[in-house]
């Protein structure tokens, strides 16, 4: 093969974005040659254009013989059903995120990949790329930070009306997606969370059903989180404050990392504070500091550099910046951090899948929340990718 041709299931608004600088040829060695959706108004801007094909049916689209890989962009759920799907058709698979509604999906998952090892499974988590994240990646690894010791993540600014969960069926209902502001808004944070910092020994999660919004599902959170190392570690967020908030700050016996306000601020130690500690002849005296502003370049393109990374893999075994089975941590840390709340208990992790799934159907079974759907107008969603 010397050049894929591309397929995307799901024309909502991250499957639009994707089909854009995919036809635009953003992607090297890349065409997209066939799009899908069961909303038959989603397929009409793509009728008629040359070398591509509309499909109705996601399955249909996967037997057509169009297309080597698929980029999965639909409602939660059917990320898992079609992921399965696709691999064992021999296709490679790009999945949105996240890779599965909840964490006994994801394994579903995964183990098909296992038995199918020559295709590519990739996850879009496109904040690995992201200049800033990377250069705090390399600051944790080098040990320049020491041993770390705190995280806090204040993320309040995702703000969404009524409006925003009322223009979706599927929106904010544990049918449809499974969760809220966790499963949905925060993944990208919860990913960077397990990726610079390693997945958390137990978790307890302090969850609001329903705070701000008519909906049945989380939209405000206050968490806690303590790693095998004695690390502790907050995490709250809300889809229902203005102006809110968005801090990051990383503790470690070397010093401090913020970011916030596009800077990134690194307060260095002079000494481990632990060995100034132990070693001082003073009760009041502290390691003297550096004040850094760490440089780094503005994001562009996030989600072509990793699309173009799935490319490459496919054609020349590139390794991925993110594999599909890495997405497994984001979801644990959004179903655990639920069903903590829901048992009112501090849960060890790995979770037991299996008692999430088990309370998630119980919830869609008991649901009796009335969703109200409504057309919304038409705006730029990409401007929530920045955070």
């Amino acid at each position: 093969m010397k050049h894929v041709r591309l397929g995307v299931v799901g024309l909502g608004n991250i499957g639009k974005f994707h089909t854009g600088y995919l036809l635009e040829n953003k992607i090297s060695r890349c065409q997209l040659t066939a799009v899908s959706d069961a909303f038959a108004p989603s397929l009409e801007p793509f009728k008629g254009r040359a070398n591509l094909k509309t499909f109705a049916n996601c399955d249909d689209m996967i037997r057509s013989g169009e297309i080597d890989a698929i980029v999965i962009a639909t409602p939660h759920y059917l990320h898992t059903t079609i992921g399965m799907e696709a691999l064992q058709r021999g296709l490679h698979v790009m999945v949105e995120k996240p890779i599965s509604a909840h964490k006994a999906d994801a394994e579903r998952l995964i183990a098909v990949h296992k038995q199918y090892p020559k295709q590519v499974f990739a996850g879009m988590f496109q904040m690995r790329v992201e200049p800033r994240w990377q250069k705090i990646r390399k600051i944790i690894q080098s040990q320049e930070l020491g041993q770390i010791v705190r995280i806090n993540w204040i993320i309040t600014d995702w703000f969404r009306t009524e409006a925003y969960y009322a223009s979706g069926g599927w929106r904010a209902t544990w049918k449809g997606e499974g969760g809220g502001v966790l499963l949905n808004q925060c993944l990208h944070q919860l990913d960077m969370l397990q990726w610079l910092c390693g997945m958390p020994a137990r978790v307890r999660g302090f969850c609001q059903l329903g705070r701000f919004h008519n909906i049945e599902v989380e939209d405000s959170i206050t968490t806690y989180l303590e790693w095998a190392n004695g690390a502790t570690g907050s995490f709250v967020s809300s889809t229902g404050e203005s102006p809110g908030t968005n801090r990051f700050e990383l503790v470690g016996t070397r010093g401090k990392i913020v970011v916030e306000g596009g800077k990134i601020l690194f307060t260095r130690n002079d000494a481990d504070m632990i060995e100034f500690s132990q070693t001082a002849k003073g009760g009041f005296a502290k390691p003297e500091v550096w004040n850094i502003e760490i440089p780094y370049e503005n994001p562009t393109n996030l989600h072509s550099i990793l699309m173009q990374n799935f490319v490459d893999s496919i054609l020349d075994g590139t390794p991925l910046i993110a594999p599909g089975a890495d997405g497994m941590g984001s979801v644990e840390l959004a179903n655990v951090l639920l069903y903590s709340t829901l048992t009112n208990q501090t849960i060890e992790l790995p979770m037991d899948s299996a008692a999430w799934e088990k309370k998630l159907n119980q919830l869609i079974a008991e649901s009796r929340h009335e969703k109200k759907v409504a057309p919304t107008t038409v705006e730029d969603f990409t401007k929530s990718f920045s955070r």
